[in-house]
């Protein structure tokens, strides 16, 4: 297994989207890559439940990506041994009304993981700078003052919205949140693999839509958006991380491999210890349950 630096994944400078790798080769067997998916998966397993017990840290794992680029079969794969008490995922859709009625980053925050347990968010709060700007008339049913056509929506409405984004997780970050942000780059060739998979093979028909393929021919949209966002929104705090994913099972492992090696550097995450009396008396509880 080839060794990786999760550095060269993390957005740290202006990029362009199409300088961004979508294979990376493990050198490794496909097999070899599961059974390494498979011991950092349980190394990740047991930070969990270490950092559910310590109970000052979140963590907070974002996925973005296009149509077909794998965050179910990643979220499925990548945290299977995390105890279901320690992680909640949430899938962000259309705007219900109740939503719309609030600020746009609003339900996003109000299912952001509690101190000691994981959140991810399959698709985010990018949407937000995605596929509203693609489609800005989506906007005008945030009813916002001031916004009353998409002739309203110029640069500085997007510039206002990525300082929101911004600030959202800087604050989160100063609160305790360890933020993850992964951009699962697929190249437009294996996106179109993978829709014809959909419609070849009965057991994944239910997950094509027509739409998915008016949204395809909006791809360099697609990828305007991404480049921005990228470039405006990794922060030290909040980085992005590109992630090659027309091979999934490479990018499940880059990806639990940034999310372990990132978290052992937090050497403060650790178990509570007793307190001096209970710790004391461990030989008194245990005669007094022996004698039951």
């Amino acid at each position: 297994m080839r060794a990786i630096n999760i550095e060269d994944f993390k957005i740290t400078e202006n990029i362009k989207i199409e300088d961004l790798e979508t294979t990376f080769d493990l050198e490794a067997s496909k097999s070899d890559i599961k059974d390494h998916l498979k011991d950092v998966r349980k190394g990740l397993g047991k930070i969990q439940d270490t950092m559910y017990a310590h109970g000052k840290y979140a963590v907070l794992v974002c996925l973005q990506g296009m149509d077909t680029a794998g965050k179910d079969s990643l979220v499925r794969e990548v945290f299977k041994d995390f105890n279901s008490r320690g992680v909640v995922v949430y899938s962000f859709k259309t705007p219900t009304g109740l939503e719309l009625k609030h600020d746009y980053l609003w339900r996003h925050y109000v299912v952001l993981p509690a101190r000691g347990k994981f959140g991810i968010f399959n698709r985010t709060h990018y949407e937000n700078v995605l596929v509203t700007k693609v489609h800005p008339e989506y906007i005008l049913n945030e009813n916002i003052p001031g916004i009353d056509s998409v002739d309203d929506i110029n640069a500085e409405f997007w510039e206002g919205r990525y300082e929101d984004i911004n600030n959202f997780e800087k604050h989160i970050a100063n609160n305790g949140m360890i933020i993850f942000k992964f951009f699962l780059n697929i190249s437009k060739n294996e996106q179109k693999n993978r829709l014809l998979r959909r419609l070849d093979r009965e057991d994944k028909n239910w997950k094509f839509s027509p739409g998915d393929l008016k949204e395809r021919k909006l791809w360099g949209n697609y990828m305007t958006c991404y480049e921005e966002l990228l470039n405006k929104t990794s922060k030290p705090y909040a980085p992005w991380y590109a992630i090659p994913c027309d091979d999934k099972k490479t990018s499940r492992y880059l990806v639990a491999r940034i999310l372990y090696d990132t978290l052992k550097t937090y050497k403060d995450i650790k178990e509570p210890e007793l307190n001096d009396e209970i710790k004391a008396n461990l030989d008194l509880y245990r005669k007094q349950l022996e004698k039951e």
